[in-house]
């Protein structure tokens, strides 16, 4: 069975009507807080001078369709507010004190950005902030795995795990499911809020319920967290012609994400495979996230031709081209590695090396994130990330939702490679590179 092609969540093993029961759980839950953020919307209000605060909500946002401003409360919706405000002020009776007013107000204005409808786009609060500019940083206070959302099941999903980390000791592998985290259900929670619920102080543990494909059962774990610092994003050598049939000359560069270090990395990695007698490339996404933007256009100066590397478009129509000079063009056969999990920077360079035929792509089609988010600070020291832009590929191909199909596509067999280590994508990209050097 293949979760990925799933419309629900993984079925826990057990009778039918237990997991009915989960189900009907799950929409009571969603419905809870639907109602919860609605009454909470309005207790703010009347807890905090609702007047002052809805004279100060902008009657135009910056959200857009095709560029049009979408206006967000009018006249007629502040008159119906207000009426509820009343409503709620003479006769709401609050039975619990787990509402607090500064959690009221992170609700309205996590209320605002939800509903945008981009899972890119979010509100973080100061101490939110925090941690995520930790995470650009390669600061991580956690177990060590990078994830990523499965978009079919809401789900997060374990992309890579970090040698020597936690969760490699506890026996986490890449393409498990995050179910749970300390009891509770991650479906439909934003990729920052499942990551902020892992994180904590470094010693103690969280438990963690994964789905893996082939258990009969959900896997349960608790995973004591550690102070991590990635100091690399790239990894390389040779490989050893005793073990591709004599061949040599051949190397190989995996880039794991793209941030401020990967650039002068990959051009250190380069140097030195080229130093050894390098006569072909294997170049490795896998599993890239993505990242840092510029990092990935400079990557790809290095080995492009002149010409397009990719242009962006903001909601006014307003273009900014990113260009080559071909000065330092890569001439030697190259190969690039994708698979389901290489996205947006690294769908930049591996689009732009399919576009300009510099390399044979190969795998199996990309994840499909072809926009570019931006964090806005606030006064209060909080934040949003918003999509600020769409990026193309130079033929113009924009792979939002769809991503970069390869040249060659070969599937990963996972049982393989965990049986004896043999990784048919791989094979495929020594196989294309010994055909070109003959």
């Amino acid at each position: 069975m293949d979760y990925r092609n799933m419309n629900t969540v993984p079925p826990a093993a057990g009778p039918e009507q237990n997991e009915k029961n989960k189900n009907g759980k799950r929409q009571g839950i969603l419905i809870g807080i639907l109602i919860g953020l609605l009454i909470a919307l309005f207790l703010v209000l009347c807890v905090k001078a609702g007047t002052w605060v809805l004279s100060r909500i902008p009657r135009k946002s910056s959200a857009t369709v095709a560029g049009t401003d979408l206006p967000v409360i009018g006249n007629d919706a502040l008159k119906k507010i207000r009426s509820i405000e009343k409503l709620i002020g003479a006769n709401f009776y609050q039975y619990n004190d787990e509402v607090t007013t500064s959690g009221i107000e992170d609700g309205i204005y996590r209320g605002i950005i939800n509903s945008l409808n981009d899972p890119y786009a979010e509100y973080f609060s100061a101490k939110e902030l925090e941690g995520e500019l930790n995470d650009i940083e390669g600061i991580s206070y956690g177990i060590g795995v990078v994830v990523s959302v499965d978009e079919e099941l809401r789900m997060p999903v374990v992309v890579s795990v970090v040698e020597g980390s936690p969760a490699e000791e506890a026996g986490v592998k890449s393409g498990d499911i995050i179910y749970e985290v300390e009891g509770e259900s991650t479906y439909g929670i934003s990729l920052s809020k499942v990551v902020s619920k892992v994180k904590g102080l470094e010693g103690t543990t969280v438990n963690l319920t994964f789905y893996r494909e082939g258990e009969e059962d959900y896997l349960h774990m608790d995973i004591m967290r550690k102070h991590l610092i990635e100091t690399r994003s790239v990894a390389y050598g040779m490989l050893k012609p005793e073990e591709i049939d004599g061949t040599e000359g051949i190397g190989y560069i995996a880039i794991e994400t793209f941030d401020e270090a990967t650039t002068d990395q990959f051009a250190e990695a380069l140097a030195e495979l080229k130093a050894k007698g390098m006569r072909g490339l294997i170049l490795d996404l896998r599993y890239n996230l993505g990242g840092d933007f510029n990092a990935s256009v400079e990557i790809a100066r290095s080995l492009l031709p002149a010409g397009m590397i990719v242009y962006t478009e903001d909601k006014n129509g307003n273009r900014k081209e990113y260009t080559c000079d071909g000065k330092r063009e890569f001439d030697m056969p190259l190969v690039v590695l994708v698979n389901e999990y290489t996205a947006s920077a690294s769908e930049i360079l591996s689009g732009a090396i399919k576009d300009h035929n510099k390399g044979t792509i190969v795998g199996v089609t990309t994840y499909g994130k072809g926009i570019v988010q931006r964090i806005f600070s606030l006064e209060d020291g909080s934040a949003v990330k918003l999509t600020i832009c769409a990026y193309f590929t130079p033929s113009g191909n924009n792979i939002q939702g769809t991503g970069i199909t390869p040249d060659v596509e070969v599937e990963f067999d996972r049982e393989a490679y965990d049986r004896d280590g043999t990784d048919a994508q791989m094979n495929k990209a020594i196989e294309i590179i010994k055909g070109k050097l003959g």
